[in-house]
C-alpha cells in the first residue's frame, strides 16, 4: 500500500484531524458529522438508527469513535479518498472560509510528507499522479505474479537484479537485469488466456514472445503490438541479453539508460500481457 492514503491512515489523526479540531472555527460537533460520513466508508457500517445515532449525538463519543477507526475497518483506498473529498463538504457546511482552507492545507501537507500518489486540487479533489499510477502498477504486478510459483520466481529474479545494480552497474549486470525482465514478460504472455486457448486448439504452438503477441487480442493498433515485438527482437539480437545475438548490430555498450528505459517501457505493456491487471483500478483505486 505504498503511496496510498489507507496505508498511513493511522497517521492522519495526528497530522490532520486533531490539528483541524484545534482551529478556532472548529465546532464542538465537528466529529459528529465527520464520523457520520466516515461510517459509510466502513466495511461494516453501524446502524444509523441505533448505534450510529447514539455515537453522533455525543461529541466526545464521536471523536473517540473516529479516532479508533482503523484502516482495516475501511473498505479500501478508493473509499477512503471518497471520504476525504466528502469531508470537505462537511467542513464547508460548518465554515466555508478559514476552516475549509485549513483542511485543504493539512491534507496537502500530509500527501507531501508521506509521498502519496495524489495531487490535491481546489476546491478539494484528489487526482492520481503519474508516479502514483506507475507505483500501483508495479504493486499489482507483484500481486498477480505471487499467485503462480513460476511467475513469482521470475518476479523475484527481476527484483534481485534491480537491487544488485546498486553496487555494480556494469554492462553485465545491466544485461542480466534486462534479461530477467524479458523472462518475466514472456512468462506472463504464456499465461494469457488467448495464448492458452490457441495452444490448446492444436496446430502450430505459439511459444516465442513474438508469436504469443500475435495470438493476444488486446492491441488497439498493429503498431502497438509491433513495438512490443521489436523490443523483444532487440533483446534477442543484442549480444549477451537473451542469446549470443548479432555483434555487428551492436552500436554501443548497454548501460543504465537502457535499463531504466526498458524497465519503464516493458512495465507499460504488462496490462496487455496479463488479464490480472485492471487498468481502471491501477489508476483510481
Amino acid at each position: 500500500m505504498r503511496g496510498e492514503v489507507i496505508g498511513v491512515w493511522s497517521e492522519m489523526w495526528r497530522e490532520v484531524w486533531s490539528k483541524l479540531a484545534k482551529h478556532p472555527d472548529a465546532p464542538d460537533d465537528l466529529f459528529c458529522e465527520l464520523f457520520r460520513e466516515l461510517n459509510a466508508t466502513r466495511n461494516a457500517p453501524l446502524d444509523p438508527a441505533t448505534t450510529l445515532a447514539d455515537i453522533v449525538d455525543n461529541s466526545d463519543q464521536a471523536r473517540a469513535a473516529f479516532r479508533k477507526t482503523k484502516a482495516s475497518d475501511l473498505q479500501g483506498e478508493l473509499a477512503v479518498v471518497g471520504f476525504l473529498e466528502r469531508a470537505n463538504d462537511v467542513i464547508e457546511d460548518f465554515n466555508p472560509g478559514d476552516l475549509t482552507n485549513r483542511y485543504f492545507v493539512l491534507v496537502q501537507s500530509f500527501l507531501e510528507k508521506y509521498s502519496l500518489r495524489y495531487d490535491l486540487r481546489r476546491p478539494f479533489s484528489l487526482h492520481p499522479t503519474l508516479q502514483g499510477v506507475f507505483a500501483r502498477l508495479m504493486r499489482d504486478l507483484h500481486a498477480v505474479t505471487a499467485q503462480d510459483a513460476i511467475l513469482a520466481g521470475l518476479m523475484r529474479d527481476f527484483d534481485e537484479t534491480i537491487r544488485d545494480l546498486k553496487g555494480n552497474q556494469s554492462e553485465q549486470k545491466v544485461r542480466q537485469c534486462i534479461a530477467a525482465q524479458f523472462n518475466l514478460m514472456e512468462a506472463l504472455l504464456r499465461h494469457h488466456p488467448d495464448v492458452i486457448a490457441h495452444n490448446g486448439a492444436g496446430g502450430q504452438q505459439a511459444t516465442t514472445f513474438g508469436a504469443m503477441c500475435d495470438r493476444t487480442i488486446v492491441w488497439p493498433h498493429q503498431a502497438m503490438k509491433e513495438s512490443a515485438q521489436r523490443l523483444y527482437k532487440f533483446a534477442s539480437d543484442y549480444p549477451g541479453i537473451r542469446h549470443g545475438g548479432t555483434p555487428a548490430n551492436k552500436l554501443r555498450d548497454i548501460d543504465m539508460r537502457d535499463m531504466v528505459a526498458l524497465t519503464v517501457a516493458l512495465a507499460g505493456f504488462t496490462p496487455y500481457f496479463s488479464q490480472g491487471l485492471n487498468a481502471a483500478t491501477i489508476y483510481s483505486d
